[in-house]
């Protein structure tokens, strides 16, 4: 093989590994970039003139989010709210905003003994906040991704691409929003529920049914307290693993149930909706397909369910 062969060779762009797809119905997900430089460097091999690789954008770091390449973000603080959940702020230079949707998300990309991974996180504010956005991540015992986050600490450059997905909102669209949230599946809803607290002319009521293994690792309890003194936001906590709800602070015991939520709580739950709701759903595969199937026992059909 000539010089030249391998000059091509080298510059040629790698295939992404299964570990680099975040699994989140990005558009363009890392194989629809890959397949565009692939055919971007076809070409230019044919026509031998390495110039027309230079249209090929590079990571940047000016705090523009970009859904085809990845830009550094700076982390300006940390904070652990349960043992293995954090709440991570990063910087925005200029006061400047990411403009997300609402429940749109971003990828993250880290490395790990030499392996890239990719993972798809939702923003917790509100999208047009000023100079910050926050992401809240839960970090498992074997996750890879994990590995690589446990390591950041403040200062730390961060590669995020995006924005992706997201719900398309539009205020007063539907009478009442059941949210069903586990976990870190909190995420997407936060940023609904401040778009229609912070606006003055959405009616629109809320029911949020906030799942968790103990009242200890229930997340963000001062923000979730505030959101539920609004007149149209009701927030329900269901915590799989407590069996009685004596030792809860009072002001919790009225809106928590113990146990998991079933379909008996479905319907419980439906029934004291003020409206008929349209359904968001966030949490594991697992929770999402048990929350579609007691939704549909319920009588609420696919087309007024949104599963994030």
């Amino acid at each position: 093989m000539s010089g030249n062969e391998h000059d091509w060779l080298d510059l040629k762009p790698q295939e992404p590994s299964p570990s680099q797809c975040c699994g989140g119905g990005c558009k363009p997900c890392i194989y629809d970039v890959y397949e565009k430089e692939l055919a971007q460097w076809e070409r230019a091999k044919a026509e031998q003139d390495k110039s027309l690789l230079m249209e090929k954008k590079e990571q940047g770091n000016n705090s523009e989010l970009n859904p085809d390449t990845f830009t550094a973000f700076s982390i300006s603080s940390v904070e652990q709210l349960t043992e293995d959940t954090y709440q991570y702020r990063f910087e925005l230079l200029g006061n400047s905003s990411l403009c997300l949707g609402l429940g749109q998300h971003i990828v993250l990309r880290g490395a790990v003994n030499g392996l890239e991974v990719q993972r798809a996180y939702t923003p917790i504010s509100p999208g047009n906040a000023e100079g910050y956005f926050e992401v809240l991540i839960k970090c498992y015992e074997a996750g890879l991704m994990s590995q690589y986050i446990r390591t950041w600490k403040k200062g730390d450059m961060v590669f995020w691409r995006g924005p992706f997905g997201g719900f398309p909102y539009r205020p007063n669209k539907h009478g009442e929003l059941l949210m069903l949230a586990s976990g870190t599946g909190l995420a997407p809803m936060l940023p609904i529920l401040q778009s229609i607290t912070d606006d003055e002319e959405d009616e629109t009521f809320v029911t949020l049914v906030c799942c968790f293994p103990t009242f200890d690792k229930i997340y963000l309890k001062p923000l979730l307290q505030d959101l539920a003194r609004y007149w149209n936001i009701r927030i329900f906590y269901v915590l799989s693993q407590e069996t009685s709800l004596e030792k809860l602070p009072w002001s919790y015991q009225e809106n928590t149930y113990t146990g998991r939520l079933n379909e008996g709580l479905m319907k419980t739950i439906i029934n004291s909706c003020r409206r008929r709701p349209f359904v968001l759903i966030c949490g594991s595969s697992a929770f999402n397909e048990d929350m579609s199937r007691y939704l549909k026992a319920a009588g609420i059909e696919e087309d007024s369910c949104f599963v994030f």
